[in-house]
């Protein structure tokens, strides 16, 4: 299945690290990230895992839950979790679930036959509130991701759901942004008081609204 953006995330019931989960049900109305991992006991998904554990207080901070994926069943996540406290210094706080039966992986396409017939490769999928993909990443197995720009895509996300603007290139959650292009200057006189920049017609930057 190859899931393109603004798609139905699709609903699965998988065993985790924290039980049954129902994904639907799980998410709830949070914003979500689903990502996997090739399998356990692997140096790249150790240190990722150990990152998203300390993160959790910014994820938190975004109301988005995480949910972590490998093809490996259940014992074997334990035993991992169990290595990753030891070497990342941060204990699994967030379900790792155990799809051992590829149904997931499937479901959502994280297995690229062509990198590997059986194991998943490094996906990541933001989803809404409504249940809809809104980011898609793949990595290849050897690379780790980094999740400074998953959390800053996040902040993106979240603010242009709201907000009648777009984030420009290398944007962090402070900086000035771009007003849509639909909107016209007066329009745009009443909506941003704080006044913007008019570098071209179509390229109009004011600060942050909601800062």
């Amino acid at each position: 299945m190859f899931l393109q953006l603004g798609d139905p995330a699709p609903d699965f019931t998988q065993e985790s690290t924290e039980g049954t989960i129902r994904f639907h049900e799980w998410l709830g109305d949070s914003w979500g990230v689903l990502f996997s991992h090739p399998a356990d006991f692997t140096p790249v998904c150790t240190t990722e895992l150990g990152m998203v554990a300390h993160l959790k207080d910014e994820f938190a901070k975004r109301k988005t839950k995480v949910i972590g994926l490998s093809v490996d069943p259940l014992d074997k996540h334990k035993g991992w979790a169990d290595d990753i406290a030891e070497t990342q210094g941060a204990r699994l706080n967030f379900p790792l679930l155990a799809d051992a039966d590829r149904s997931v992986s499937e479901l959502y396409g994280m297995i690229h036959p062509n990198a590997d017939s059986t194991a998943t490769v490094r996906s990541v999928f933001i989803i809404d509130p409504k249940k809809k993909v809104r980011l898609t990443l793949t990595y290849p197995a050897p690379t780790g991701r980094n999740f400074d720009e998953i959390l800053r895509v996040i902040d993106s996300l979240q603010l242009t759901e709201y907000e009648k603007v777009a984030t420009p290139v290398n944007w962090k959650d402070g900086d000035d942004v771009v007003i849509l292009p639909s909107i016209t200057n007066e329009e745009a006189d009443k909506m941003f008081p704080r006044g913007y920049k008019e570098l071209k017609p179509y390229l109009r930057m004011t600060p942050q609204p909601n800062k």
